[in-house]
């Protein structure tokens, strides 16, 4: 290293194995050997996981503007056993677009080899092959940026940088009329809207669902408003008809609502500015001015538009008459706690349904079916966390979905889920506090609506519509339970350091202007685990007590650091929040490790170097 380039801690980058091998690079398979020379940025994502879309979309402007010295690697880690399946890893590549090499990892062997325990997580390798960054979380890539173009001017120097065509491959475009299609609407005149989200447009079908009337929207990425075939959207889904007759659309990478008039097809937008809402940004005001995050559907429910706001685990509302949004129930913490609207914790809350007297809600990464009640209390029907999934049949209590993404409100007071991983319809029937089966062999239902005595099921990774009568007895199906697929690390009974690592990106310092600029909250699963540390401070390091009488659990970690640029000369620096949650799984056993660290960004300095 030459004496002008700056410091860093170096660790030998591992191979990377994946049992599912490489997608989008025309079948060629890699190694890092074939990389040397470039700067490579491991992304560990699972399509399940909104802040690993949102990466991906982070991603996107680095990736055009270093094409010629960088290359990505989304490493895909799945969380879900649904995930585990190639020709599911295929599909979610093209839904959501992504635009480099993929490391199908369905077995976690290179998760496990890079220490990775969060989703998303991004491993920068330099052009030698030594790991030089780690960052947990979404929100780094300004940061990445900035190292990146030191190690460009770095390895030029020393002669390491080889420039030139990444190994990205596009696929195919398949001629569909459908492209993983979100969510569907049954329009006043009975023909169907449909987000068709891939192609980021939305496409009215006649009432046969399949006949295309027309198309909204250019079809290329964008948020403009105008006519219906100059707007723009990306990657729409949530669909709700107002009582003007309008439509409102959950404009989700667009992080906005946007406004259909059906007559005209004009497209405008409501609320959201088209950023991304980061903690500490307004949580209420007026809805052009507010940022929202990934907003995955809306219904409107007592005058309200009411909406799945998956991207911080929120529910919020937006208000017709006022043009106003504001956060409704949701601490922006991950996890399934029911009680007071302010005080409930959701995870990706991704369907709406709205009853007279309940709002309805899949809750994907819980698995979870849910329901806010008209005083605005938060209650939960079927699902226990983020960890426990499957396809069960039975009583509410022990029944199992798999992240599902839909639900519809049935006539008979029972509700239908669209329960997306396991490719079926299930049905839960408040009355009898029952979870049946009403259809199988459905590939990644997103959606369902009512159309007399028939459903018809937004099938997204079919790329259509299909139409199922209400069966009057249920589908019986094998009971299958999982749990998530992570290894628990092995810690020691006893007093545990938990140390969150955060380095200041380059060129930035903490934000220490109006107090302490770290936030760490630590719980666990089951409460009994923690014996001593539980709660919320300001420092990232604590010292745990876990109880030696609980054996396993999952420790909860959610930690928040905000960094601005060091220029005493700047009176406005620009400044950035860094946000990640763990779910860590757990094993107490005598001789198993008394220090948990978890990087937020940067090297852990206990690493040693190889």
């Amino acid at each position: 290293m030459s004496d002008s380039a700056p410091r860093r801690v170096r660790v030998r980058a591992p191979e990377l194995i994946g049992k599912g091998g490489w997608l989008n690079t025309g079948e060629k398979q890699y190694s890092l050997a074939d990389l040397r020379g470039r700067i490579v940025i491991l992304d560990f994502w699972t399509f399940c996981c909104i802040n690993c879309l949102h990466v991906l979309d982070e991603l996107r402007e680095l990736e055009e503007k270093h094409r010629d010295t960088v290359v990505v690697i989304g490493v895909h880690s799945p969380k879900f056993v649904h995930e585990a399946e190639h020709g599911a890893v295929v599909d979610a590549v093209e839904r959501y677009g992504v635009e480099h090499p993929v490391l199908d990892d369905p077995e976690l062997a290179t998760w496990k080899q890079y220490a990775v325990r969060a989703w998303p997580t991004l491993v920068v390798i330099d052009p030698e092959g030594y790991v030089v960054a780690q960052h947990a979380g979404e929100g780094h890539v300004h940061a990445i940026e900035r190292l990146v173009t030191e190690l460009e001017a770095e390895h030029a120097a020393k002669g390491t940088l080889r420039r030139g065509d990444g190994p990205y491959v596009a696929p195919e475009p398949e001629p569909t009329v459908l492209r993983f299609p979100g969510k569907a609407l049954v329009l006043p005149s009975g023909s169907f809207l449909v987000s068709d989200t891939t192609r980021h447009q939305l496409v009215e079908l006649a009432a046969d669902g399949e006949s295309v009337m027309r198309r909204i929207g250019s079809g290329a990425r964008g948020m403009r408003d105008g006519a219906g075939d100059t707007a723009s959207f990306n990657e729409p889904q949530g669909l709700a008809l107002l009582p003007d007759g309008s439509v409102v659309v959950a404009d989700t990478v667009n992080h906005a609502l946007r406004r259909l008039d059906l007559a005209t097809g004009e497209v405008t937008t409501l609320a959201g500015t088209g950023r991304q809402w980061m903690q500490a940004d307004a949580t209420s005001g007026p809805a052009r001015e507010v940022n929202l995050s990934s907003p995955w559907d809306v219904a409107h429910w007592n005058g309200r538009v009411w909406i799945a706001m998956a991207g911080v685990h929120q529910l919020w509302t937006y208000d017709p008459e006022e043009g106003t949004v504001s956060v409704a129930a949701g601490t922006t913490n991950e996890g399934l706690v029911d009680g007071p609207a302010e005080e409930a914790w959701f995870a990706q809350p991704s369907g709406l349904a709205a009853t007279p007297d309940k709002l309805w809600l899949a809750d994907s990464e819980t698995s979870a079916l849910r329901w806010v009640a008209l005083d605005g209390t938060v209650h939960t029907a079927v699902g226990t966390g983020l960890f426990d999934f499957g396809h069960r049949d039975g009583t509410a209590e022990q029944a199992l979905l798999q992240h599902p993404l839909g639900v519809t409100a049935l006539p008979d007071g029972s509700v239908a889920v669209s329960d997306t991983y396991n490719h079926a319809l299930r049905r839960f029937d408040p009355a009898t506090g029952e979870v049946t089966t009403l259809a199988t062999d459905l590939r990644e239902p997103s959606d369902a609506v009512l159309v007399g005595e028939d459903i018809v099921v937004v099938e997204s990774a079919r790329h259509r519509l299909t139409r199922l009568r209400l069966p009057e007895e249920a589908v019986k199906v094998a009971s299958v339970a999982h749990r998530t697929q992570r290894a628990a690390t092995e810690v020691a009974p006893g007093e545990l350091r938990l140390d969150v690592v955060f380095q200041a990106p380059a060129g930035q310092k903490l934000d220490t202007r109006y107090g302490p600029s770290t936030r760490l909250l630590v719980s666990s699963t089951p409460p009994e685990l923690l014996a001593d540390g539980e709660g919320e401070g300001t420092d990232l390091s604590r010292t745990l007590r876990l109880d030696p009488a609980v054996t396993e659990g999952v420790l909860h970690v959610s930690a928040m650091a905000a960094s601005c640029d060091d220029d005493p000369e700047n009176e406005y620096p620009a400044c950035h929040v860094h946000q990640q949650d763990w779910g860590v799984p757990v094993r107490l056993v005598e001789g198993g490790a008394d220090r948990l660290p978890l990087v937020l960004a940067g090297m852990d300095p206990d690493q040693p170097a190889r």
